[in-house]
């Protein structure tokens, strides 16, 4: 009998995993994998009208939801945006549920981001990767489950938005995972997402959010001569697994280095 395996994709704010790895993420359910999509915050300042704690509310309902739609669990850890940092309670927090969830797999954000609270989860998730296995580290939350067998499979998103750091630098990713048949799936979960429409149109002077979301997977696509794709690099660091875990199971293209 097969084990079945898990994946985790751990982000900063609800919506997060939707935009960069939800096709991934259905193609990964639908080879029977378990999903789970966690967020560090609940996303609290997601809105310029309603007060924090109900858009915070909103906010996980629609996370809930669209985790939902593919068979999902959603987690929330409590942090609030702009407030995310690598520190012991979101690091416990985070080992928590890394042994909670026992994932093969953990996708998170491109470790230099635009946004801060996504580099933090960067960081977090690559250090409860990390830990999780350390059968000592017994700090807060991740005291009351045992440690992790072996440490997971690390990927990040193959670039922030718009395709570079910070700094301007462009950012290429590793490979290459075409989502075509899972496009309508991917923005029917982003759809659940409704009370962030109002809030990019006025923040960022972004509307139809989930046509920008097609647009960005249709520029990737084109990379590999696909419609729709999603981008992803893999932690190789010491210690960390090197196997090409997702490359192998979703036939995932690579690109040149020319």
């Amino acid at each position: 009998m097969s084990i079945k395996q898990t994946v985790l994709a751990l982000c900063a704010h609800p919506d997060d995993a939707e935009i960069f790895c939800g096709g991934t993420l259905i193609q990964l359910a639908e080879k029977g994998w378990d999903v789970h999509i966690a967020t560090l915050t609940s996303g609290d300042c997601g809105s310029a009208e309603e007060p924090a704690q109900v858009i915070a509310a909103r906010r996980v309902a629609e996370a809930k939801s669209a985790a939902e739609l593919i068979g999902g669990a959603y987690h929330c850890l409590g942090g609030q945006d702009l407030q995310v940092y690598d520190n012991q309670q979101m690091r416990s927090n985070s080992i928590a549920l890394l042994r909670e969830v026992n994932p093969d797999v953990v996708i998170t954000h491109y470790p230099v981001d635009y946004m801060p609270d996504h580099d933090a989860a960067s960081a977090l998730a690559r250090t409860a990767v990390f830990t999780a296995p350390i059968p000592n580290y017994t700090v807060g939350k991740a005291a009351y489950f045992p440690a992790m067998q072996k440490m997971a499979h690390l990927y990040y998103f193959g670039s922030p938005l718009g395709g570079t750091d910070y700094l301007g630098n462009p950012i290429c990713p590793q490979f290459i995972i075409d989502i075509t048949d899972q496009m309508e799936q991917k923005k029917s979960m982003l759809a659940c997402h409704a009370s962030q429409r109002d809030w990019l149109r006025r923040q960022h002077g972004i509307d139809q959010y989930i046509d920008e979301m097609r647009e960005w997977n249709e520029k990737t696509g084109q990379l590999v001569s696909k419609k729709y794709a999603e981008g992803f690099n893999q932690h190789l660091g010491h210690a960390y697994p090197h196997s090409p875990l997702l490359q192998d199971l979703l036939s995932a293209v690579f690109l040149s280095k020319e």
